[in-house]
């Protein structure tokens, strides 16, 4: 069997084997070493934050402090173990007797702690203290939490312990308020790329400045991520390691061309937009991380536009800083948090959809559209700032409602008004008792509307142009397309109602316009005086494609809102009422 040595990770190992190695954690190892210095060693500590931070990393370097003898072996605690002693050594190769190491995520239950309580009042073994190093404590269970509160909150004087967890939330008050705690932060992009390029010169590798940035930022400043993602670069390389070999590695589109579509869609420019998006897709890339990819610029591109000092960022290069920085400067705020909001549903669309490319590029196709569509401050603006022509009896305009315009006018007409004089012709006597509330054509009209005869009503709108009328009689001359029995059937459906005789006739010429062709001029004149509303105009000149579809009086906004409120409800009922009471 070869002697030769196993390979082992970077992120082995490179692992941190003082507080001066740990890097990004400033304000801990101070308070650290301060308190080993004066002796106030806390008896639990925890440790939190995000993966790769150096928590469990930094319970082991506690446990080599507490410890470590020196190379003489009459060492004491100190922030600065030697590595050389015989408890050092144990401990890094994780052998040590008194130093154990627990995964909570495997032993989550009662009987685990047990162990733990039951082996607390025996001394260390040959260590100054037993320390406990508890990793992804927030995994025990209720119980478990609950048996190991009264050990630590009193434990024996040669006990620590020590826990690391990602899930602060999830572990209890009470046992964290026995414990010293330490948020481990995330490592800066300026501290990690300095660590990664001196890791990487000591193991004799090259990798471009770009590669190492766009390492950094796939880390999320997590120093064991960004250790893997090296290894495999250096390996991936197989030399000098550039940027374009790194991007691939990590399957991402190229920035700068994700700043190009970015910039298409923001100008409106769907073909060309299109085209650029199916030529990164032919180039690799994959339609989702397209998307995220102008997810994040536009959530970059809106901090800089907040905060100009934020695009200098070393994981950025300086032709995208300017970049960046122009587009801020030209993009409104607006228009900004706008293809944020659409990003967001297209990626969820992305993810749902049986083909990527095809919902990616509907969403291109949408980003585009509304990209350069004003939003209602400036067009209010631009009106104010242009003169008004004047406009006759016109009240203001509406403002505008997705691509549909609503403009006030006067209220809708349900009937027409009275065609022809009102004849007061004398009638026997019983007949113009009974016929002398429907004075008008109009009262006719309401009395089909209130029998809900709907078909009837129809046709005498559309169907009727009336030439004479008198209570009783009814001379029209019939639209084209009118029944050819319109005028029989609305003689007997008016006597079968009135109890009276109505005489029901038809005239070659002289009828009025219908109901129908009245509603319709007077429709069609308030929309011509809507669309010479300045402010209409403004609407309809911005938003391509739009119409005025509907026109609602003040009045009839406010009757309908009457009608949809909610009716008051009634009192409940006496809660002493007995239904078998007499």
């Amino acid at each position: 069997m070869s002697d030769e040595k196993a390979y082992q990770v970077l992120a082995r190992k490179y692992r941190p084997a003082t507080f001066a190695d740990l890097i990004g954690q400033e304000a801990m190892v101070r308070t650290l070493k301060n308190a080993f210095a004066a002796d106030r060693i806390a008896h639990a500590f925890v440790m939190t934050g995000v993966r790769g931070v150096g928590k469990t990393t930094t319970a082991r370097i506690i446990a080599k402090g507490l410890n470590c003898v020196g190379p003489d072996g009459t060492g004491g605690p100190t922030t600065e173990p030697c590595g050389l002693c015989e408890p050092c050594r144990a401990i890094a190769e994780g052998r040590h007797v008194d130093v154990m190491e627990m995964d909570a995520a495997s032993r989550t239950g009662v009987g685990d702690i047990r162990e733990i309580i039951d082996s607390v009042h025996y001394r260390a073994a040959s260590a100054r203290f037993k320390v406990y190093i508890i990793d992804e404590v927030h995994m025990l269970s209720t119980a478990a939490f609950n048996a190991l509160l009264k050990t630590l909150e009193e434990p024996p004087a040669h006990v620590k312990f020590i826990f690391a967890t990602t899930e602060i939330r999830k572990v209890p008050v009470t046992v964290l308020s026995r414990c010293q705690r330490f948020d481990l932060k995330r490592i800066e992009p300026e501290v990690m790329m300095a660590h990664l390029s001196r890791v990487a010169d000591l193991e004799g590798a090259k990798l471009a400045p770009d590669a190492l940035a766009l390492i950094t930022r796939a880390a999320e400043g997590s120093v064991r991520d960004a250790m893997s993602l090296m290894d495999q670069a250096i390996a991936h390389g197989a030399g000098e390691t550039t940027g374009e070999q790194v991007r691939a590695m990590l399957g991402l589109a190229d920035r700068g061309r994700t700043l190009d579509l970015f910039d298409l869609i923001m100008k409106g420019e769907a073909a060309a937009a299109l085209s650029e998006l199916s030529a990164q897709y032919a180039d690799g890339a994959d339609p989702m991380a397209v998307l995220r990819d102008l997810a994040e610029i536009t959530h970059w591109i809106s901090v800089i536009k907040i905060n100009p000092a934020s695009a200098e960022d070393p994981t950025t290069p300086p032709d995208e800083q300017s970049r960046g920085l122009d587009m801020a400067a030209r993009l409104p705020m607006r228009a900004m948090t706008r293809m944020w909001q659409m990003l967001l549903k297209a990626i969820e669309e992305v993810a749902l959809a049986p083909n990527a490319m095809m919902a990616a590029e509907m969403a291109v196709i949408r980003l585009t559209h509304v990209a350069d569509l004003p939003d209602p401050e400036t067009l209010v603006r631009k009106l104010s700032d242009s003169p008004r022509p004047p406009v006759g009896g016109m009240p203001g305009g509406a403002p505008a409602g997705g691509g549909t315009v609503h403009a006030p006018r006067l209220a809708p007409v349900h009937s027409a008004p009275s065609r022809g004089p009102t004849m007061t012709a004398a009638a026997p006597a019983l007949a113009e008792s009974q016929l002398q509330v429907y004075a008008t054509f109009d009262s006719v009209v309401e009395l089909i509307r209130g029998k809900r005869d709907m078909l009837l009503l129809n046709e005498v709108e559309t169907g009727l142009r009336l030439a004479r009328y008198s209570p009783g009689r009814i001379e029209f001359e019939p639209a084209p397309g009118a029944k050819a029995d319109l005028a029989s059937r609305l003689g007997q459906r008016l006597q079968g109602w009135t109890g009276a005789r109505w005489a029901v006739s038809v005239v070659s010429t002289g009828g009025a316009p219908t109901i129908a062709e009245t509603r319709n001029t007077e429709l069609a004149q308030a929309k011509a005086e809507a669309a010479g509303n300045p402010l209409v105009q403004a609407i309809l000149t911005a938003f391509p494609g739009a119409k005025i579809a509907e026109i609602r009086s003040p009045e009839v906004i406010t009757a309908d809102a009457a009608e949809a409120a909610l009716p008051v409800a009634e009192p409940e009922a006496d809660d002493d009422w007995d239904p078998f009471e007499e």
